[in-house]
């Protein structure tokens, strides 16, 4: 018996004895996700249908609030899966406020824009292009006050104390996160064929072809939100005479440069993506790169200040299929937020096939908006391409991914080809996350694969909706999996509802044995 439990037993009690009946009505719009500000540019939307929240999802909130009352790290790092270093960046007012400056200090600044890679979709109107991105100030920061910030996100470390290279590039993301975005700013960009963009290996980096023309100038029709935000799509001219191909006549995506006026910050590359073929929806951390999220201190230094590094050979896997599947879309989603993504897609340009981004926007600024910001940019793409096929990839560690990836089967049905999820649990022994694969207890095996390795991902026939290799052994409880202790949850059949009363009792009270014995935080 460990004594120091007892409260934090009775604190959880009211929560795993309630009952197992889905949320009524009134209780679902109480707890309905955050209020987001909306693209004041909106593409015309399939209609989709939401489900009811599980009440084991209201389980692992309660169980989050009750112990980050305790002031642990646990809420981030078990109940919702983000790192809490992703959390609570500063923004406008307050960046100027902690650096001391003022309104004149800041309006002698230059305007920079943060573009981030979009796609475009054809129409009856023709191509639409979506614009993306951020519009900011760089205050100027002397060493001594950059120092104290980059500290800020550093454990067991200072940025005075790592290998010169690790510094600087630890000040650099600091620097970008401290700030000031620029609402109500109007935006012109210059569009002009590109002749490469990624790291596949192939003529061009993959993922594309160049256009023979398409050279434009478009306007952003509306200024940028209060955050300094800009999201929407424009239609764009087809150029005749040997411009941009129709989407209607092609089947290639097709590669462009963007330009952002007044800045030479500014600058992306967006694809035209015909209404037919196949996408892949890719995370990024801990599937395209060593990242190791779920332990703190690794997980910080890997995303300040060393070098960004594959995970094994994937690049090779993604080079393959850049070759051998044709026409294919690459879409990289991170939810990663928008002000320190320029690493990320530096490193995917000269590692991965060239494709368009997603990150998130300010304004899903707290973990509960976190938690919703994938399911949001699923959607997105997609409505936006409801014809073609769509491959999702990422990780365990991650309890949107869990739920949101099998839950795009249902919501589009005929549009997921396949999912396939890196196990980090079973192999990197510092993922002590739970993960959640109920989801998946509906689904055909033949769509999905939970594997270890990369090569792991040879010999499968995508195209043909093979995406399941029997020889990797799948052990797939249809429950919680990876709980302390070595609990799992469910009994791994087909259609069995694995939520039980008791599997919840099982489920906090492994929790709470893992909050008094030090299994969860690393």
């Amino acid at each position: 018996m460990i004594p120091s439990l007892s409260p934090l037993f009775l604190a959880l009690l009211p929560f795993v004895s309630a009952s197992p009946a889905a949320l009524p009505a009134a209780a679902a719009a109480a707890n309905a996700k955050p209020q987001i500000t909306p693209s004041p540019i909106e593409s015309v939307p399939t209609r989709t249908y939401k489900h009811r929240r599980d009440i084991l999802s209201d389980l692992t909130g309660d169980v989050s609030s009750v112990l980050g009352s305790l002031g642990s790290d646990i809420p981030s790092y078990v109940a919702s899966g983000v790192p809490n270093f992703f959390q609570g960046f500063p923004s406008g007012s307050a960046v100027e406020s902690s650096l001391g400056i003022d309104s004149t200090q800041l309006a002698a600044l230059p305007t920079q824009v943060l573009n981030i890679p979009g796609y475009g979709n054809w129409t009856d109107q023709g191509w639409n292009l979506r614009f993306h991105g951020n519009v900011f100030k760089q205050p100027d920061i002397n060493i001594s006050k950059l120092n104290d910030l980059t500290n800020i996100f550093l454990i067991g470390t200072s940025v005075q104390d790592l290998p010169q290279s690790q510094a600087d590039q630890a000040r650099n993301l600091t620097a970008e996160i401290f700030v000031v975005q620029q609402g109500n700013q109007n935006l012109t960009f210059n569009l002009e064929p590109a002749p490469s963009a990624g790291g596949s290996g192939e003529q061009g980096g993959g993922g594309a072809v160049t256009p023979s023309g398409g050279n434009q100038t478009i306007t952003f029709p509306t200024p940028t939100t209060g955050e300094g935000d800009f999201d929407g799509f424009v239609q764009i001219a087809n150029v005749s005479g040997g411009g941009l191909a129709a989407g209607n006549s092609t089947n290639e995506i097709q590669r462009l440069n963007v330009y952002t006026n007044g800045t030479d910050t500014g600058n992306a590359t967006a694809y035209l993506v015909p209404p037919t073929g196949m996408t892949i929806v890719s995370d990024i951390d801990d599937i395209l790169r060593i990242t190791q999220i779920y332990e703190p201190t690794d997980g910080l230094l890997n995303s300040f200040a060393k070098p960004y590094v594959p995970w094994m050979n994937m690049p090779d896997i993604y080079a393959n299929w850049s070759r051998s599947l044709p026409d294919f879309h690459f879409h990289y989603l991170t939810t990663t937020p928008e002000q320190v993504t320029r690493n990320y897609m530096d490193f995917i340009y000269k590692t991965y096939p060239g494709g368009s981004f997603d990150t998130r926007p300010l304004n899903f600024s707290d973990v509960t908006a976190t938690l919703s910001i994938r399911k949001f940019l699923l959607e997105k793409v997609f409505q936006t391409f409801p014809d073609r096929k769509f491959i999702l990839i990422a990780d365990t560690s991650n309890s949107d991914v869990m739920r949101d990836y099998p839950a795009m089967v249902t919501e589009f049905p005929n549009q997921v080809q396949c999912i396939f999820l890196r196990n980090t649990t079973a192999t990197d022994s510092g993922d002590r996350f739970p993960y959640d694969t109920s989801g998946f207890k509906d689904l055909n095996q033949q769509m999905y694969m939970f594997f270890l390795v990369p090569d792991d991902l040879t010999n499968l026939d995508i195209a043909n909706g093979q995406c399941y290799n029997s020889s990797i052994p799948q052990n797939v409880t249809f429950g919680y999996q990876g709980l302390p202790l070595g609990i799992n949850l469910g009994n791994g059949k087909k259609g069995d509802a694995s939520g039980t009363l008791l599997g919840k009792w099982t489920f906090a009270l492994s929790l709470v044995a893992a909050a008094g014995v030090g299994l969860v935080v690393g």
